[in-house]
């Protein structure tokens, strides 16, 4: 008996603390998704690759807005909305104890306002992705005055308007072309 209480004390403890004292998790740990929503542009990537459709997208034309919603309880923690997000906005965090009270308590939503065509006033795309595509078309090199000017009045215009637009001008054109 002692023998055996002597091999007990030199062994250790065989087991963690958890959960009195925090549990030490290996590197790469694919924990509960945190979503930024300050990174986000809602370009939908993540809820496009989500095996589970836990990450959903929802728009809500007449509140002019984008809903990016998960939900955790149907989360697999693959992490491919990680993998996808071209803006680090989500990140698997450590968090894994996810038992909750209600259903209701496993879902996060984040909203963000869509711009609203500037020909024909319907919403189209989230107004970070448009500022995004704007901040882009600034940096080119090359692209400046008018040009940019122009480019960058479409950028707030839906493509349904953009194809009419466009059509449009080709029309114009070609009746230019056919009276010579």
């Amino acid at each position: 008996m002692l023998k055996t209480l002597i091999n007990a004390l030199k062994t250790g403890n065989a087991t963690t603390q958890y959960p009195a004292a925090p549990m030490d998790l290996p590197y790469g740990f694919r924990g509960k998704p945190e979503h930024d929503e300050k990174q986000c542009i809602a370009c939908a990537a993540c809820a496009s690759a989500c095996p589970p459709n836990a990450i959903q997208m929802t728009v809500d034309e007449s509140a002019g807005t984008i809903a990016w919603n998960i939900n955790y309880g149907r989360c697999i923690f693959c992490g491919r909305c990680e993998e996808v997000c071209p803006f680090d906005a989500i990140k698997l965090g450590n968090e894994f104890e996810l038992a909750v009270m209600a259903a209701e308590d496993l879902e996060e939503s984040s909203t963000y306002l869509l711009e609203h065509c500037a020909a024909c006033g319907k919403p189209f795309a989230p107004r970070k992705q448009v500022a995004y595509a704007e901040g882009l078309l600034k940096n080119i090199s090359g692209i400046a005055g008018e040009e940019l000017d122009a480019s960058l009045a479409k950028l707030r215009v839906c493509p349904t308007c953009k194809r009419t637009m466009d059509a449009k001008a080709a029309q114009a054109v070609s009746r230019i072309e056919g009276g010579r």
